[in-house]
């Protein structure tokens, strides 16, 4: 019989990491304290609960984000598959009902005969092989003792989630249907037209709004891709206009003409009984959030089922205090997911699985598992542990982490990025083929 491994945290790393020992044989002790002890950001008790957006980024093969998921399937991710059975429409990225994903994943964990799952807060570091995938909201108590056992310089950031309107409360006569070039009527988007004298009036109102002050709050801490959307109004009228709310490819029915900006909404649910506001995230308290959200054309008699939320998000320095594998040096302890650094969800899944993997190696006695760095996977990992790395934050997977090209060739960005791709998937298919000894071939 293998020695048990207790997993820590049932989110999107946990749950990855739990059932990718489980399908090796190995006994899984699976700890989340929810429902008994809840963090800010939590709603429910249930595992692989997405606490932000619904959005898992780009399904596109010549992207970071669409190649990751692609490495994963050919790891053979749980998460990701049940990501894909839960999908709602979102143009070309992945985005899926919330409720029916983390089902799925409670589904499948409750069918592993290896996983027991344990509720209730775990207040210090498990004894034997662990991974702890507490996730970057993890209770205190256990955050001391982890901060105790790395060492080094425990790091923090602020982070978002936008508010979530109920669908029948939408004027549908204002907002229209449509994916950015595509036919109006057509797409996985609902669009909130302003006019010019709307949108400026839009901005006075979310820049002078009140919002919810923290104690230790500092703007240098904000992650830069969960800026609040007051505070990217902020740094100037129009830098709104020209991100989340850009209009370009879009055409109002109304007028047939392109809007001069454009709030857009994603579908939560496979109902679409429920949309989020894409991009804005806020720090506003809730009646401000109601005030100002309801100024947005479409929106002006909406209820809201979640107002937006902002949190104070914990993670290690992964390149000072980990080895290449996510385990503290010295021990039988990985970390996983987003308190390693690695942010986002799919991110998050995919660490959860690297840490399986090399625990699995430790307990069989197999060389550790080391990604090809070519590959989106391999290059976030080398990432997130390499020592040379300083001031480090935490990263979504990017192009910019891969190896450059070898043969030197000048190419346009997506034609680049299409080489990364094709050369990703041969490197890392030649690995796993390699790799028999860890059910990967």
């Amino acid at each position: 019989m293998q020695q048990t491994v207790t997993v820590v945290g049932g989110g999107l790393a946990g749950s990855e990491c739990a059932l990718a020992l489980a399908k090796r044989g190995v006994p899984v002790r699976l700890c989340e304290m929810r429902p008994d002890v809840c963090s800010p950001a939590h709603h429910t008790g249930r595992l692989a609960e997405l606490v932000c957006s619904n959005s898992l980024k780009s399904t596109r093969e010549d992207s970071a984000a669409g190649l990751l998921k692609r490495e994963l399937r050919m790891l053979g991710s749980d998460l990701l598959a049940c990501a894909e059975r839960a999908a709602v429409p979102a143009g070309g990225a992945l985005a899926v009902d919330r409720d029916r994903f983390s089902a799925y994943v409670e589904e499948l964990v409750g069918a592993a005969e290896n996983i027991e799952v344990v509720r209730g807060e775990v207040a210090d570091i498990p004894e034997g092989p662990a991974v702890i995938a507490a996730g970057p909201l993890c209770s205190p108590a256990l955050a001391e003792k982890i901060h105790a056992l790395v060492g080094g310089e425990a790091l923090s950031f602020y982070d978002a989630a936008a508010p979530i309107v109920d669908a029948a409360t939408i004027d549908r006569s204002v907002l229209f249907t449509q994916s950015r070039y595509g036919e109006a009527g057509e797409g996985d988007y609902l669009n909130a037209p302003f006019t010019r004298e709307e949108y400026d009036a839009f901005i006075d109102a979310l820049v002078g709004a009140e919002r919810v002050v923290l104690k230790d709050f500092e703007r240098r801490e904000l992650f830069q891709a969960c800026q609040p959307a007051e505070e990217v109004a902020r740094t100037g009228h129009d830098a709104l206009r020209f991100g989340a709310m850009k209009p370009v490819g879009l055409t109002d029915p109304r007028s047939g003409r392109r809007p001069w900006a454009a709030l857009q909404l994603r579908a939560e649910n496979a109902d679409r009984t429920a949309y989020n506001l894409v991009g804005f995230q806020t720090n506003l308290t809730f009646g401000e959030q109601k005030r100002v959200f309801r100024m947005v054309p479409g929106l002006e008699g909406a209820e809201f089922f979640r107002y937006g939320v902002m949190h104070r998000n914990t993670f290690v320095d992964a390149p000072h205090v980990l080895d290449r594998t996510f385990r503290v040096p010295g021990t039988q302890v990985r970390l996983a997911g987003q308190i390693t650094g690695t942010e986002g969800y799919v991110e998050a899944m995919a660490s959860g699985l690297l840490a399986a993997l090399n625990t699995y190696a430790d307990l069989v006695g197999a060389p550790a598992v080391e990604l090809p760095r070519t590959t989106a996977f391999g290059a976030l990992a080398a990432y997130a542990t390499d020592p040379a790395t300083e001031g480090y934050q935490p990263m979504h997977v990017n192009f910019g982490l891969v190896p450059p090209l070898e043969d030197g060739r000048r190419r346009k960005k997506r034609e680049r990025y299409a080489a990364y791709a094709a050369r990703a998937q041969e490197d890392m298919a030649e690995y796993l083929a390699s790799r028999a000894d860890l059910g990967l071939a």
